[in-house]
């Protein structure tokens, strides 16, 4: 019969890795660690084989939470609710797409803006009345609008 792998024996994942050392980026930018520090520590995440190896580089930063290894028979259990996971947790990062749109649609209202704003100045100092500003707006809101439709950068992934 096999004896059980103490947890911190356990083997970590690049995910796991990739998590701690997000940490480490944290307490760099918090001040936490020094350049040379930060650099020393995440070559021994990437180097790290278990999870008692990442324990060991961020056991004297605050509130730093370990990569927890879990087993089987944790999987098959019913989360408390204290335990699942909070909007926050649970939404998934945006992909490129929604950057793009995201992007094109501020670029499209800041220039849109300006036009109408011209356009009021011009209307008020003027009186000339014509709106050409929605020539600039409407086309391109319309490709917006057929994209935002059409689903482009939305992540599609069930």
């Amino acid at each position: 019969m096999e004896q059980p792998v103490p947890p911190d024996a356990r083997r970590v994942s690049d995910a796991d890795r990739g998590l701690v050392a997000g940490q480490l980026k944290k307490a760099h930018a918090e001040g936490r660690l020094d350049l040379d520090e930060f650099d020393e520590r995440t070559r021994k995440v990437w180097a790290a084989r278990t999870f008692g190896d990442l324990a060991e580089v961020t056991a004297d930063l605050p509130d730093v939470r370990q990569p927890v290894p879990w087993s089987r028979s944790e999987l098959a259990q019913e989360p408390t609710p204290a335990s699942r996971p909070t909007a926050e947790v649970a939404r998934r990062p945006q992909g490129r797409g929604a950057t793009v749109m995201r992007v094109a649609t501020g670029a499209w209202f800041a220039a849109s803006l300006v036009n109408f704003v011209i356009w009021a100045i011009v209307v008020f100092t003027e009186g000339m009345v014509y709106p050409w500003w929605i020539w600039v707006a409407g086309p391109w809101g319309a490709l917006l609008v057929a994209g935002y439709i059409l689903g482009i950068g939305r992540d599609n992934r069930a």
